[in-house]
């Protein structure tokens, strides 16, 4: 097994990525620029990131009492990943962006995903902050946050939750009011103090840059005092750790957020997950108590602002938790293929005079390799199919552009929940083939396992998201993204219709296909959301398996055409078939249980009365 040739063969052969070659925003490239950048981020990936992975996991980040402190390695290997131009990848050459589609964008850091998780996150929230600046800040906004954060002098991160509130936003209680009477009149904005805590925030304090930008969201009191409740009130502001003048240098004095603690978490340890204090008076930003913070936008819109890259964002996590996957999936066949364990099951199996064999070559051992390889390749293949929705967003035809967006929207939600579950579920089956020495840290699976169990949290619940696919996407604009969904599942099925080899997975995915479009109607049968919406994480499931189902029938069809034409090798090919069929007979039957709750919408868990447990 070789990830680049996978990686390779779904860029090339199945997605076509050179086509879009042809549009003005990537006309600069090539194949051979798309695989310098794979070689460039594979290299630093095996020889940066990889070396400092499990020091970083065994020697957590430390708070000396006021700055962050990290392990030796981290500032080197993320200079090495500044240096390469990959925190501006796909964006626009104006700010020092490469201009390279999302879909090469996403297959070049899913070597770092790979490699080191805790570490790959910083570069993930740095450029998507710098990218949040230069879609609603303003100009100087841009040149003075945005641009050093896409060459790695700022780092950046997204301070949404509280600890009063979590995923509910409209509960947050961090406040901004004007910081005095011609606040309006600062440069760089709007100028306002910002007094609150923040939770959760992942890599808000770190050496690894000479200063850290956080996008807050808070409420701007109305005149009476009083917040604004809900979603509407809420606004962006970017607040600086140190203050900058209006020409970017540093002003040398500190603003007024203070790490207050550091989470310690199951998994990705290496990222300092901070507890953030604004406005609490330790450094007195210019004399007065108050984080110095500058609106971006307009006043109430920070939550949209907030969410512009949101499908990136939810996007860039399921691809992590893939490679995190994917990684325990190389590591246990290895494994296997070594270890000496057992005899052949028939006659003479029990004979001890005979020589053991490879774990691998036990059916249950295979049971649990093609498991992972059909959760985590496919996995990849869906990531990668949105990132190409997301090129054909921003550079296709009107008519294009539109169905790609409304496709990408139902997508998301599955493209984030369903790997962070089933490439999970991988390292899980990755423990169980190293058998007692998958506990231990002599292998690395146990880590993998870990940091990959965060996941299923980052982003979006799978309760969230589960409510955001069934309560919002399938239904918005009169069920259009689901019709278009269907119409490009049964697009492959007809095609896979007129390949014998198929047969079986054709009958399969057509009554999986016909099942959930029946489980959607029934559950919104009585038009109640409370009926409706109770097992959305079922509904999540179900579809997500659906959709896996389709993307692997669809990378079938390419690798059929690709061997039968010479251009693949066969076991590459045999493997993905497998994987396939596996994913067909083991996995797709599931969503019967599933959908048959969802469809009689099933009241039992939302009619249990919190006394009765």
């Amino acid at each position: 097994m070789d990830y680049r040739k996978t990686l390779d063969f779904l860029l090339h052969d199945w997605l076509d990525v050179g086509s879009l070659q042809s549009r003005s925003r990537f006309a600069d490239h090539t194949r051979e620029t798309f695989s310098a950048v794979l070689d460039t981020c594979e290299k630093i990936a095996r020889d940066k990131f990889a070396p400092c992975n499990r020091l970083m996991d065994e020697q957590e980040p430390w708070l000396d009492g006021v700055t962050v402190r990290q392990p030796e390695g981290c500032a080197e290997a993320f200079e090495a990943y500044a240096h390469s131009g990959m925190l501006a990848a796909s964006d626009d050459y104006e700010v020092g962006g490469m201009q390279l589609p999302c879909t090469v964008e996403i297959a070049a850091n899913s070597f770092f995903s790979r490699a080191n998780v805790s570490l790959s996150s910083v570069p993930m929230l740095t450029s998507g902050n710098a990218r949040v600046l230069v879609a609603h800040g303003t100009p100087l906004q841009q040149q003075v946050f945005a641009i050093p954060q896409f060459s790695g002098k700022f780092g950046g991160t997204m301070c949404l939750s509280e600890p009063q509130a979590g995923s509910s936003l409209s509960d947050i209680a961090t406040r901004a009011t004007p910081d005095g009477t011609d606040y309006e009149h600062d440069p760089l904005g709007p100028r306002y103090r910002l007094r609150g805590n923040k939770m959760w925030i992942s890599n808000g304090d770190h050496e690894l840059t000479e200063n850290i930008v956080h996008l807050v969201l808070a409420k701007i009191p109305s005149p009476d005092g009083k917040l604004i409740s809900g979603p509407k009130g809420i606004s962006l502001f970017v607040v600086p750790k140190k203050l900058v003048h209006a020409n970017g240098e540093l002003t040398g004095e500190r603003n007024d957020v203070v790490v207050a603690g550091l989470n310690h978490k199951l998994g990705y340890r290496g990222a300092p997950n901070t507890l953030l204090n604004f406005g609490e008076g330790a450094f007195p930003a210019r004399g007065e108590s108050g984080a110095i913070g500058y609106l971006v936008g307009n006043p109430h819109e920070g939550l949209r602002y907030m969410f512009h890259l949101m499908n990136e964002a939810r996007l860039a996590v399921g691809v992590s938790s893939t490679m995190l996957g994917y990684a325990g999936f190389e590591s246990s066949l290895e494994y296997a293929k070594g270890r000496l364990q057992g005899r052949p099951v028939g006659p003479g199996g029990k004979d001890c005079s005979k020589p053991q064999v490879p774990i691998i070559q036990h059916a249950d051992i295979k049971r649990m390799l093609l498991a992972q390889k059909s959760y985590c390749e496919g996995a990849l293949a869906l990531g990668l199919y949105c990132a190409k929705l997301i090129d054909e967003q921003r550079t296709g035809t009107p008519e294009a552009s539109s169905e790609a967006a409304l496709l990408l929207e139902v997508l998301i939600p599955v493209a984030k929940a369903w790997p962070s579950e089933w490439c999970l579920e991988a390292n899980n089956l990755a423990i169980q083939i190293l058998g007692g020495y998958g506990y231990t840290r002599d292998f690395p699976v146990e880590q993998l396992w870990r940091d990959n169990r965060l996941n299923m949290i980052h982003e979006g619940t799978h309760g969230i998201q589960g409510l955001d696919l069934l309560g919002r996407k399938v239904v918005m604009q009169q069920g259009a993204g689901l019709a278009l969904l269907t119409r490009k599942i049964q697009e492959t099925i007809d095609r896979a219709k007129r390949a014998e080899k198929f047969a079986v997975e054709v009958g399969a995915l057509s009554n999986a296909l016909e099942r959930l479009n029946f489980a959607t109607r029934n559950a919104w049968a009585t038009g109640s959301p409370d009926d409706a919406l109770a097992n959305a994480t079922l509904y999540l499931q179900a579809f997500g398996h659906v959709v896996l189902a389709w993307t692997w029938l669809d990378v079938g069809l390419c690798a059929c055409f690709q061997l039968d034409t010479g251009r693949m090798e066969q076991d590459l090919c045999k493997g993905k078939l497998a994987a396939l069929e596996y994913f067909y007979r083991y996995e797709l039957p599931k969503i019967e249980a599933w959908l048959c709750v969802v469809e009689t919408r099933a009241a039992t868990c939302r009619l249990t009365e919190a006394e009765w447990l």
